[in-house]
């Protein structure tokens, strides 16, 4: 079945995507940057760059981070990273339903051959 990928371009250099929302949800699920890198395979300053661009998109922290001691460090989502999540997967939702009928005439050409059939012309 085939399925959407929404990414939002909320403004020059801003965008929002499954990638990015994935890891917002990894750090609020972990409470760790370092910890939600790992669990996409990305790498610590890869999940920092991406956090920084948003933060710096929007003007404010989409994450709260904690530096490590003795005690470890921590990062939770502020509010406007678990608004930020809750508002992607909203529209995320909308528009599957919106376009279900539609990719469902798009996939239906792409049945699997029945076994046994011929494959086409010889």
């Amino acid at each position: 079945m085939a399925s959407l990928s929404i990414r939002i371009d909320i403004a020059p250099g801003l965008r929002i995507g499954p990638g990015k929302v994935q890891l917002l949800e990894m750090i609020a699920e972990h409470g760790s940057i370092s910890a939600a890198g790992r669990a996409l395979g990305m790498s610590y300053r890869r999940a920092w760059m991406l956090i920084g661009e948003m933060n710096k998109g929007f003007g404010q922290p989409v994450v709260d981070a904690q530096i490590g001691g003795k005690a470890g460090g921590g990062a939770r989502l502020s509010s406007l990273g678990a608004d930020l999540v809750a508002h992607y997967r909203a529209i995320e939702r909308a528009a599957d339903r919106a376009a279900a009928p539609f990719l469902d005439r798009l996939t239906a050409p792409v049945a699997p051959a029945e076994s046994g059939s011929a494959s086409g012309p010889h």
